[in-house]
């Protein structure tokens, strides 16, 4: 596949994520992927990114996350966010709905075979979402 294929298919694949239709997020990934919230923490299978994923998003109903940047090169896709959202729905990491906003950038590398995503790896800074979202910020 091309270059500009896998950077579409991306695209594509977190337009979904951001719309939360986690049932067409399968059609997207291969049989054998793996996601990486964090180094060497793998989650086997779509479903693993989803139950993941899915509680994180959730405390941020209507969240945003617009593509800054995406780069690619051969089989690998890298993108740079910027997530936006209000802490109005569930606890994240223990710390109960507060109502303020967050505003944070990650990183994700994917890679692609056979035009479907294998593998994901996110780089995030969780502390700086908590602080956030702190009672006390």
């Amino acid at each position: 596949m091309s270059v500009e294929t896998n950077k579409e298919l991306v695209r594509r694949f977190f337009e979904t994520i951001e719309e939360e239709n986690y049932e067409e997020l399968k059609g997207f990934c291969h049989p054998d992927f793996v996601f990486y919230p964090q180094l060497d923490t793998p989650f086997p299978g779509v479903e693993g990114l989803i139950e993941s994923e899915k509680k994180n998003f959730d405390a941020f109903p209507g969240f945003k996350m617009p593509i800054k940047s995406i780069l690619a090169e051969e089989d690998q896709v890298a993108v740079y966010f910027i997530f936006e959202g209000k802490h109005t729905g569930i606890p994240f990491r223990d710390v109960p709905s507060t109502g303020k906003d967050v505003r944070f950038s990650l990183m994700i590398l994917l890679r692609i075979q056979d035009g479907k995503i294998i593998e994901q790896r996110s780089h995030v800074d969780i502390n700086d979402i908590i602080r956030q979202i702190s009672v006390n910020a």
